[in-house]
């Protein structure tokens, strides 16, 4: 039997899943790690605890299966995408925590560079909006303010990397500096169309190139780890969205997916073609199999699941996510309660780095369940709007959404969904694309699989939900939500 290791490193856990030729998963372990918010619109992450959280959830998998490494055939990561890692060299220690997608500490910062004129410019060159959710005013950051840390970065002492890069250097011993070009590409200094580091962006951000890791197509043979034994190679890196993007097997441009994750983040296929989006979402680099780029338009939801964690943590409406959903089912709509969880902004199509949340329509009637059930409408109604958008920016119909993510096996979600966008919501056997996409990378690039064709053949659904409400109905309560995110907008 030939197996593949997917090493999937979220926002909030860490997780190792293996799975068989077919796609079928085999086991899969699960580590969270702490979350530091120093400050209002900070987040940060200890680097040191995601890879021992990482190490820890492959040494469970192996346990669990009484595998070797000589069993399994390469290994894929995955992997939390913009979070911003910068460390030595020589000791492998980070110079600080790492500072997460969600930090909106540069967020005045890019508001002045915007007034400079220079938000086309990045556009053009790296298809994304500037914003602070992006890598290169991380970096800026961690050597503005980390003592030596400019002098270091310029004598080549540092490495900076995304979270799959870390991994890449820890699994290796400390050999591998390297990344694929979908990490690249959300770095806000790589430049999509010559497939490159961009000189002038790296000279605006005051960026030296040394820093940066070697930049490779998603399926490649990167290097070997040695951890375990036998040598296993690492032979498939994404970042996690475009991975679901592959492991929902969408491999023709107008195919979307959304993951249901900490965050919602919905993609549309664009094949060889660089769209740029006219309706505030992002162009991205999607999974590369070999020397010809592929692209994806993005629209990026900085706070989905999360919203569920944080009434299960912060406001302690129920002991556990599932709970939480069961407290939401347990009433048939809202009650004209609107929650809007703009804890760290909002992303697409909005852009708009110093929202801030609330929960409004509130009476004396509205229960707990009231809440939740708008926090769960949330996730949809800000799925709903990206799904929208891609559609005006898009030249062929969009007719289906595959979902996946952790929420995805929540049915009054899915259901509302669908109702929202009028098209079927579609959630496969395996929700576990994320993995299942960089998995399916490591087995092409081994020769396990023959084409991208075969892991589509593998494809299987599960349910499909189809909309249940008019138009009209749709229309007006997508009205409503917009009213609310109106009421929030920082340029009020």
């Amino acid at each position: 039997m030939t197996y593949l290791l997917a090493l999937d490193q979220g926002t909030s856990s860490s997780r190792s899943i293996l799975f068989d030729h077919l796609g079928n998963i085999i086991t899969s372990a699960q580590q969270e790690f702490t979350q530091h918010f120093p400050l209002a619109g900070w987040v940060e992450h200890d680097a040191q605890e995601i890879w021992q959280s990482q190490l820890a959830t492959i040494h469970q998998v192996l346990k669990q299966t009484q595998l070797q490494a000589q069993d399994i055939a390469a290994i894929g990561i995955t992997n939390q995408r913009e979070t911003t890692v910068v460390w030595h060299r020589k000791t492998g220690k980070p110079i600080c925590r790492a500072i997460v997608w969600q930090d909106r500490r540069t967020a005045d910062w890019c508001d002045d560079l915007r007034q400079q004129g220079y938000g086309k410019t990045i556009q053009e060159k790296t298809g994304l909006l500037l914003d602070p959710y992006f890598s290169a005013t991380k970096v800026a950051w961690i050597l503005r303010h980390i003592p030596n840390a400019r002098e270091l970065a310029e004598n080549g002492e540092l490495a900076f990397g995304t979270v799959d890069s870390w991994l890449a250097y820890q699994l290796s011993e400390h050999r591998l500096h390297v990344t694929d070009v979908t990490n690249a590409s959300r770095t806000m200094l790589w430049n999509i169309h010559t497939q490159q580091w961009d000189a002038e962006l790296l000279n605006l951000f005051d960026i030296p190139h040394q820093l940066l890791p070697e930049v490779h197509p998603s399926c490649h043979h990167f290097g070997h780890t040695h951890l375990f034994g036998k040598p296993i190679p690492i032979a498939g890196i994404a970042g996690d969205q475009q991975s679901a993007l592959f492991g929902q097997a969408c491999f023709n441009s107008g195919m979307a997916k959304n993951t249901y994750g900490t965050g919602c983040f919905t993609l549309l296929q664009t094949g060889g073609f660089c769209s740029q989006s006219q309706h505030g979402l992002i162009t991205t680099a999607a999974c590369q199999v070999n020397q010809h780029p592929q692209y994806a338009l993005e629209g990026s939801v900085f706070v989905g699941g999360a919203v569920v964690q944080w009434l299960r943590d912060q406001l302690h409406l129920a002991p556990t996510a599932k709970a939480i959903g069961e407290l939401a089912a347990s009433v048939e709509d809202s009650d004209g309660v609107v929650f809007v969880p703009a804890f760290t902004g909002l992303g697409a199509p909005y852009w708009d780095a110093n929202a801030r949340g609330a929960i409004l329509g509130l009476h004396r009637g509205s229960s707990a369940a009231h809440i939740a059930r708008a926090a769960i409408e949330a996730i949809a109604f800000q799925t709903a709007e990206l799904l929208f958008a891609m559609q005006k920016d898009s030249p062929i119909p969009i007719i289906e959404l595959r979902v996946d993510g952790g929420a995805a096996s929540n049915d009054a979600l899915l259901q509302f969904q669908a109702d929202l966008l009028g098209i079927p919501v579609i959630r496969p056997k395996i929700i576990e694309t994320t993995a299942l996409g960089v998995a399916y990378l490591a087995g092409l690039q081994t020769g396990i699989y023959s084409a991208p064709e075969e892991c589509a053949a593998l494809w299987q659904e599960q349910q499909r939900f189809l909309p249940q409400i008019s138009r009209t109905e749709a229309a007006n309560r997508l009205e409503n939500w917009k009213n609310a995110v109106s009421r929030l907008l920082s340029t009020n």
